[in-house]
């Protein structure tokens, strides 16, 4: 099996093209995700506060959602 997965990864590296795009895309949502979770877990009575706030997030992870989308599909 892991052997499988090693071949499959070296093939990919040589015949695709260049990830960093979608590698900064997704490692950005990934830091977004873990920065919101831990703030809504330390003060989850007044996070996000106000309606401003809950949109400004929203927009936010919105954006960083399709950016790793697009960089997904156009560096494939």
């Amino acid at each position: 099996m892991l052997s499988a997965l090693l071949t499959f990864a070296a093939e990919e590296a040589h015949h695709g093209g260049d990830k960093t795009a979608f590698y900064a895309a997704g490692g950005a949502l990934a830091v977004w995700a873990v920065l919101v979770s831990g703030l809504g877990v330390a003060k989850h009575e007044t996070f996000p506060s106000g309606s401003s706030g809950k949109a400004g997030i929203m927009a936010i992870t919105t954006l960083l959602v399709l950016a790793a989308m697009v960089t997904a599909i156009t560096t494939s």
